[in-house]
């Protein structure tokens, strides 16, 4: 199973910016879906925002117009840009890839915190 490490987090007040980095260890399949989730305290782990194998990104309606996702093929790097971010952005955040069909290509990281002050 493929291994990933986020970095990038940190401590920013609202309205700030962060870049979110994922490094894979291995090659993932083509075919598996690449995704940033976040787990804000006390929720559930919830994905946020996905990169398919043709470029289609998504995002839930939270982050969108806000959160940009981006990958390097080359570099097995995921990217997460994270622009006007607001107190509720305040989670750990974890990238993962997923098969279409079910079932996670990676590992689960240690995830990085963001913290969104006012």
């Amino acid at each position: 199973q493929v291994q990933v490490r986020e970095s990038g987090g940190g401590s920013v007040q609202a309205g700030g910016s962060l870049r979110l980095a994922c490094a894979a260890s291995g090659y993932i399949y083509s075919s598996c879906r690449l995704g940033w989730y976040r787990r804000a305290p006390g929720m559930q782990r919830i994905l946020i925002s996905t990169i398919n194998t043709d470029g289609k990104t998504e995002y839930v309606d939270s982050v969108k117009g806000r959160f940009t996702i981006s990958q390097d093929k080359d570099k097995n790097m995921l990217y997460l840009q994270m622009n006007d971010l607001k107190l509720e952005d305040t989670a750990v955040y974890y990238c993962a890839a997923d098969y279409p069909m079910g079932g996670y290509c990676t590992d689960w990281g240690q995830g990085t915190q963001v913290t969104v002050s006012s």
